[in-house]
């Protein structure tokens, strides 16, 4: 008869295995379908502090400095689309100092939703 142990490891393993399979649902991840030119009106008031008007980046607060959204190989990379810039403005990343736009309530889904359409426009000049 298999141990305590045996059948806890089992059973988290089968719990775990749909987490393990989050990364592959990440290709299907859904694209902004935000105004750019909303998205710039936020992005001047709430975003240039840290990401600069450019939107080098660069500027470190606490942990990894700001990213540069003008590098197109690294915006193309899945593990930035916009899935995770929703993430990471809706929710922050308080190790690093990024503010949780959207837990907090400052902005709504749809500026969210533009101010993604406008950072993409970085990568593509």
């Amino acid at each position: 008869m298999p141990s305590l142990r045996l059948r806890a490891l089992a059973a988290t393993l089968v719990l775990s295995g749909p987490l393990v399979a989050l990364p592959a649902l990440r290709a299907s991840a859904r694209p902004s379908s935000g105004d750019p030119a909303e998205g710039k009106k936020i992005f001047v008031v709430r975003c240039v502090a840290c990401h600069k008007a450019n939107g080098s980046g660069g500027v470190k607060l606490t942990g990894n400095p700001t990213p540069d959204w003008r590098d197109a190989k690294r915006m193309a990379d899945p593990k930035h689309d916009d899935d995770s810039l929703r993430v990471c403005i809706t929710n922050g990343r308080p190790k690093s100092g990024m503010v949780a736009w959207g837990k907090t309530g400052q902005l709504k889904p749809a500026q969210i939703e533009n101010l993604i359409a406008y950072i993409r426009t970085f990568s593509k000049k």
